[in-house]
């Protein structure tokens, strides 16, 4: 949609909260099944659904709960990537090699 480039971010709020509300709704949910099921307090979806703020952890609860982790798939990578932890375990096997000393030989005659 063309205003979503326009949108405030508690803008984006509201339409995410609304979103949420209205598949809550469509799977016949309370506030309270959705809660439970996705691990986090009443509260905390009153929140999400009113658009006054929600945790990224929050949402991929929810969106998991109810079925709608496209919501979350723009922003998977589009490739497979190397892990940044496999990266950072290669510097340091390189660092090692490269601080590894060659010890001389003491000429004791």
């Amino acid at each position: 949609m063309e205003y979503e480039l326009s949108m405030t971010t508690a803008e984006w709020e509201k339409h995410l909260g609304s979103e949420v509300r209205r598949v809550r709704v469509a799977r016949d949910l309370t506030q309270d099944d959705l809660a439970r099921r996705a691990n986090v307090s009443i509260s905390t979806i009153r929140y999400l659904e009113a658009g006054r703020g929600s945790s990224l952890a929050t949402l991929i609860r929810v969106a998991k709960v109810l079925d709608r982790t496209e919501w979350l798939a723009s922003f998977a990578p589009a490739e497979p990537s190397i892990s940044p932890m496999e990266l950072l375990r290669e510097k340091d096997r390189r660092a090692k090699v490269e601080r590894s000393r060659v010890r001389k030989k003491i000429d004791t005659q």
